[in-house]
């Protein structure tokens, strides 16, 4: 990077960084507000200093008397009363910074990455071309740089060694985008060879290598021209991208020439069907990518924008953890084997967005290495979006240990042995997406692509001559899908790297103290539920002994007495107790359950349309309607569905029984979702925050029950079944439970609010309570 700075020592991403995430964040109650003013106004201060010294000598068009004028004063004037307007209604958007918030992938953001925001957005850098971006541009090549560190990419600076394949990363405006790429690149990729060996066979220019020989991915030496289709799209990845610097090294063939050449046989100028068509019986079947049932909606979207078409996307079935299954991946392959259909990429999900599962990774690996011996490869992807940062906790320090480092156990844990294996493998993998607006705490837009081999962003290039002068000028623009983009993400990435370096001490800190916030949590709603409660709660985790076939009971009842029960410094001084903390709940800290309620007798309910229609209440109760106050929610949390289409019959007809409704028809499932990203211990000398959430999450199964409870009897009072309930029908069902006349007519008073003769679901459920209260209170209570 020396070689494009001109002065000073440059920025950098490497060292100790700090060790102090109470000075990382605004703070839920803005401790931090005053440094962070000040920080702010120190911006703004250096920013204008910048504009007054450069050429100072030029004119001055904002006068000090153009400023009395009338107008400047009116426009003045407009400008404060609309944002003070602005500022008035923001104050309605979600409270993420709050330990009350457990709903979507959003927390507080860092105070390094907003002023690095902040400072950067106020130069509006382009990142497109260094030309618009003479700054940013330099700190995102170094930005990728670490990313790539972090996610297990070696760089030749840290030892790798010069002849190692060198890792790129750069980024994006979101995990979207990244993924889409990472399809496109894997795409282009697959069908290169075959490209070339049209190009060597029809053009004079690379006439030279028409001799080129290449490795299969089963190990045979071959002439690349005279492969056929089917061996040439199962080239190894870094087989086909040393191919260009190959003809250059070998046969002395200018990349230049070698790009002109290409240009007239690559999928980029002839398109997938003109391409298809030229490969005539060499193709039989059309190519595909496999992804999880837990896939992000970007792999679709890349299957559309590519013209790979979503009927080549093939779902992979989960198991019962909401992970690929490796029986029903390597079914799936040895199927696209036998029928001779390439396979672009496998898509693995480090960190699903619904459960924070973690793909099998290491097992993916190992399967292509087996399937290649066949004749089968693919390049593989991991989706990391949320779950990339997770991978700083394996991360070492860069400098000496802190003298003020905590020596006893401190309220933090790492991952399981399940997780940690897999993000151990990340470094293996081709692609990773990764995003420091999830769970690297940065501002939007900040997603990120990084390949293991830097040549891979060569698969994707348009090199516009109006944006690119030369091989000297640096950029990073040309390797993506966007266009212009802000520099000052690129900035708030830098900033928030070089204050919390993606270390163990650093982000890692930041992830162990959150994963311990939601395995307690994890706990807490395993055991929320009384004896005499009438619901149950049950996470979508599966507890160990579960898992591995051992005492379920047992264990859940040392979850009650060793981990939910005691104090916080009974829990760390209890070495059991930490240890089997790690191997709880989810892969990551994205925590999705469902409540199911009980019958008066005590039996579950064993209907999914119910148990769906109770968690959907609950979620009601717990979500920011669109202009509501936001003050009056004391927890806020999110919902999705699981349903078989997507994750398979293993997986919902498990949780189905776990939740006691597997006899029902039906095979969606609505689940509750809470994700911990806070680093802060739950416990307080003001109390505890876990107590207030227990106490939250059970009075909105109480009132979402009592909703449930009344609905239930105005479904039975609607014979008809029309949504409505008229006086006929009301009259026959307060009859036949011993309600008089007179009680009828005061029903119809109470809840007949818009007086048309007839009640409505929501008038029911608004005044139907208060009638039976006043019944209650003044004897005549009946059975309803």
């Amino acid at each position: 990077m020396k070689q494009y700075l001109q002065f000073g020592d440059g920025p950098f991403l490497k060292g100790a960084g700090t060790r102090a995430p109470e000075a990382w964040f605004l703070g839920p109650k803005a401790e931090n507000a005053d440094e962070l003013e000040r920080l702010i106004v120190e911006a703004i201060r250096d920013h204008s200093f910048w504009r007054r010294n450069f050429h100072p000598q030029d004119p001055t068009h904002i006068t000090e008397q153009s400023k009395r004028h009338p107008a400047y004063l009116h426009a003045m004037d407009s400008l404060k009363d609309n944002f003070r307007s602005l500022m008035s209604f923001l104050k309605k958007s979600v409270p993420f910074f709050s330990d009350r918030y457990q709903g979507h992938m959003n927390w507080d953001t860092s105070i390094p990455s907003v002023l690095g925001y902040f400072a950067a957005m106020l130069y509006n850098p382009n990142n497109v071309a260094f030309e618009g971006s003479t700054a940013t541009t330099i700190l995102e090549m170094i930005v990728g740089d670490d990313l790539c560190r972090m996610l297990g990419y070696p760089l030749p600076d840290d030892g790798a060694g010069e002849q190692a394949v060198r890792p790129w990363g750069h980024i994006t405006c979101g995990g979207t985008v990244a993924n889409i790429e990472a399809i496109w690149s894997a795409r282009n990729l697959k069908f290169y060879p075959l490209s070339l060996r049209d190009a060597l066979k029809s053009e004079p220019s690379l006439a030279a290598a028409r001799e080129l020989v290449v490795t299969t991915c089963d190990g045979r030496r071959a002439l690349l021209g005279a492969l056929d289709a089917w061996s040439l799209l199962n080239l190894k990845v870094d087989e086909i991208l040393a191919l260009p610097a190959r003809l250059t090294q070998e046969y002395g063939i200018p990349s230049d020439t070698i790009t002109a050449a290409m240009a007239g046989h690559s999928l980029q100028h002839l398109g997938i069907q003109e391409l298809y068509r030229r490969c005539g019986a060499d193709l039989p079947c059309s190519p595909v990518f496999l992804v999880p049932a837990t896939k992000h909606y970007s792999f679709p979207k890349a299957a559309a924008v590519l013209g790979i078409g979503s009927a080549n996307v093939l779902d992979i079935p989960v198991d019962c953890d909401a992970r690929m299954s490796l029986s029903a991946l390597e079914a799936t392959l040895k199927r696209c084997l036998d029928e001779r259909r390439p396979v672009y990429t496998v898509v693995s999900v480090v960190g699903s967005t619904e459960e924070s599962a973690v793909d099998p990774l290491k097992g993916i690996l190992e399967l292509r290495h087996r399937f290649q011996k066949e004749g089968l490869s693919f390049t593989v992807h991991a989706d990391a979006a949320w779950g990339g940062y997770f991978a700083s906790i394996l991360r070492p320090d860069e400098g000496p240990r802190a003298k003020d480092a905590p020596s006893g156990p401190a309220a933090e844990i790492g991952m399981s042995r399940y997780v940690t294996a897999q993000l151990s493998a990340l470094g293996r993998a081709d692609s990773i997406t990764v995003d420091p607006h999830k769970s690297g705490y940065v501002p939007y837009p900040a997603g990120a692509l990084c390949y293991r081999n830097s040549a891979m962003r060569d698969m994707v290039t348009f090199k516009a001559p109006y944006i690119v002068h030369g091989d000297a000028e640096p950029t990073v623009g040309i390797y993506g899908l966007e266009g212009s983009k802000p520099g000052a993400a690129v900035a708030a990435v830098y900033l928030s790297h070089k204050v919390i370096r993606p270390t163990r001490s650093g982000y890692g800190q930041l992830h162990r103290k959150a994963l311990f916030n939601c395995k307690r949590f994890y706990a807490r709603l395993l055991c929320l539920a009384r004896p005499e409660d009438r619901f149950v709660i049950v996470p979508v985790p599966r507890l160990p002994a579960e898992i591995g076939g051992g005492d379920a009971e047992s264990e859940l009842q040392f979850i009650r007495e060793r981990i939910n029960k005691p104090s916080l410094e009974e829990l760390l001084a209890d070495p059991e107790a930490m240890a089997l903390l790690p191997e709880l709940g989810p892969d990551q800290n994205i925590l999705t359950y469902a409540v199911n309620f009980k019958h008066p007798d005590g039996s579950i309910n064993t209907s999914l349309d119910m148990m769906n229609r109770l968690n959907k209440a609950i979620y009601d109760l717990l979500s920011i309607a669109p202009g509501d106050d936001i003050y009056h929610y004391r927890m806020i949390v999110s919902t999705t569905d699981f349903s078989e289409e997507h994750y398979g019959k293993i997986f919902i007809e498990d949780y189905k029984r776990r939740l006691g409704v597997s006899a029902s028809p039906g095979s969606t499932v609505t689940v509750l979702r809470s994700t911990m990203m806070a680093p802060w211990l739950l416990e307080s000398p003001e109390g505890s925050i876990l107590d207030v959430l227990e106490i939250e999450l059970r009075d909105a199964i109480f009132k979402a029950m009592m909703r449930d409870s009344m609905l239930q009897v105005f479904e039975e009072i609607d014979t008809n079944r029309d949504g409505t309930l008229d006086v006929a029908e009301i009259m026959a069902k307060f009859r036949e439970k011993g309600f008089q006349d007179g009680d009828i007519d005061e029903f119809l008073q109470v809840c007949d609010v818009d007086r048309n003769g007839s009640v409505s679901v929501s008038e029911f459920l608004g005044a139907f309570s208060h009638f039976l209260v006043k019944a209650k209170l003044s004897g005549r209570e009946a059975k309803v």
